[in-house]
């Protein structure tokens, strides 16, 4: 019988005001008439009296507190029939106040708390007042007061379930925020980790492809005429291949072991290695000058492995897009920031966007958008742009830990 009312009222609140409205009157109904009976009195009009109370229901979801007074004013009309209901002592039967709590539990559930109390208590007041006025005497005092309560009850049991609805809307709300959030930060990670892969990949792969693309041309040009120096070029190549084949297997081990203490790591590179990446650059035909001031200090890791790509991402784009050119890199260990400058003066001829050369644009590839994202990684700037008169010039800011000790990085 109740699934079927449930079925029935399918969360209408219309429906489920008739429900409610009925169920009041039926349950209201065995008593009024009953107690009609036991005092001689006419059990139509009380009946009718119940009746009159229960129609204002129907509205109470959309008009909780219109519904109350309207519930209140038939409490109102019963206790001034008391004078002419029959029997010895001149009482009510009472029969009102089953749909005024009904009422008011409703003001409670769906109103505001300050709105719920104070319908409750100016309806115990206009109800208490009457039926001191309708019947006064000491002796009838306690049943008068006792009208206080009813109207109070009801607000507070609405007022509760009101709060314990909000409450659960409330953690309900918060979980499915924090659903949210946990999975916005998935995302977040899941895209940082897939930039942090593909600038790894692009560094090492764009740099020694560069390096033994440029080292097979020297080798073709000079198989004939000067076997012994191409042949040294095939070295470089074979070296310069098996450094990219352990870089890359490193990189990968690392990220299918990422979650594994015991696999094997392989240092990172960084300014201590800086002497033989431009070692290797020189070997592929590009003049590279080195210049360091300020005492060189002990970096953190990460900011040793950032100055360490963007240098070599800016080189790799300068022996890629510059043409014949010299280029010339400068290390200044300030008290603060590391300042690395990369500059050449080649053409400075635009790279395809794709490939990640430095051009005299704003530098959009992927080399470009690499060395920004590092930069900005470990909190520091960096500017990459056309000289004046001829070149292409790279310009990074990193900083240094405040207790940094004064221990080379690099030699």
């Amino acid at each position: 019988m109740t699934e079927m009312l449930r079925r029935w009222c399918g969360g209408r609140p219309q429906r489920v005001d008739v429900a409610v409205a009925l169920a009041c009157f039926l349950i209201a109904a065995p008593v009024t008439a009953a107690t009609a009976y036991h005092r001689d009195g006419s059990i139509a009009g009380y009946l009718l009296l119940l009746l009159l109370s229960c129609l204002p229901l129907l509205a109470r979801s959309r008009w909780p507190v219109p519904v109350a007074a309207a519930t209140v004013v038939v409490g109102v009309l019963e206790l001034v029939l008391i004078p002419f209901t029959p029997g010895p002592r001149r009482e009510t039967l009472g029969i009102t106040m089953f749909a005024v709590g009904v009422a008011l539990y409703a003001v409670g559930t769906r109103t505001d708390r300050r709105t719920a109390w104070r319908t409750g208590c100016c309806s115990a007041a206009v109800l208490t007042l009457t039926a001191l006025i309708v019947r006064p005497g000491l002796e009838e005092l306690p049943q008068n007061l006792g009208l206080i309560a009813w109207p109070c009850l009801s607000v507070a049991i609405g007022d509760a379930v009101r709060s314990r609805r909000e409450l659960l809307a409330s953690a309900v709300e918060r979980a499915e925020r924090a659903e949210r959030t946990r999975e916005e930060e998935a995302r977040r990670r899941v895209t940082e980790e897939r930039m942090r892969i593909a600038r790894e990949l692009h560094d090492v792969v764009a740099h020694h492809i560069t390096l033994v693309n440029a080292q097979a041309g020297v080798a073709h040009h000079l198989m004939r005429t000067d076997p012994e120096h191409a042949y040294q070029a095939l070295e470089r190549i074979r070296d310069t291949s098996r450094t990219a084949l352990d870089e890359l297997r490193a990189t990968v081990g690392l990220l299918r072991h990422s979650g594994d203490r015991a696999a094997p790591r392989e240092p990172a590179p960084g300014l201590a290695g800086l002497d033989d990446l431009l070692d290797a650059f020189r070997h592929s035909g590009l003049p590279v000058a080195l210049e360091r001031s300020g005492p060189p200090v002990a970096l953190p890791p990460i900011t040793d492995l950032t100055a360490y790509r963007i240098i070599q991402e800016a080189l790799t784009n300068t022996h890629k897009h510059a043409g014949p050119a010299t280029a010339h890199v400068r290390l200044d260990f300030g008290p603060e920031q590391l300042r690395i400058t990369v500059e050449d003066d080649g053409r400075g001829t635009a790279a395809d966007p794709g490939d990640g050369g430095a051009g005299p644009g704003d530098g959009t590839g992927h080399g470009m958008i690499g060395m920004h994202e590092r930069a900005r990684a470990v909190g520091g700037a960096l500017t990459a742009g056309p000289r004046p008169r001829r070149g292409f010039r790279v310009h990074a800011e990193l900083p240094l830990p405040a207790a940094t000790g004064r221990r080379s990085s690099c030699p």
